[in-house]
């Protein structure tokens, strides 16, 4: 099974890094909830009136966090 570069046995990809970042952000922030929801830290995305929206808020913010890890500005 081809599964890319030979990583050692510690390494993550930059996928999962970015995911585990992301989490991080939107659980201490509350990034994207809806205005209803209160959360301990401030308020990093505006609030979501839909699901929809809180996806794409998420989604959104994975991207920059992928961005972030791979090092592109």
């Amino acid at each position: 099974m081809d599964e890319g570069p030979a990583l050692h046995a510690g390494a993550r990809r930059n996928e999962d890094i970015a995911l585990d970042l992301m989490k991080f952000i939107a659980m201490t922030t509350g990034y994207g909830k809806t205005a209803s929801s209160g959360g301990v830290g401030f308020s990093g995305g505006g609030a979501a009136a839909k699901p929809e929206d809180y996806a794409a808020h998420l989604l959104e913010l994975y991207g920059k966090c992928l961005g972030a890890v791979a090092g592109k500005k």
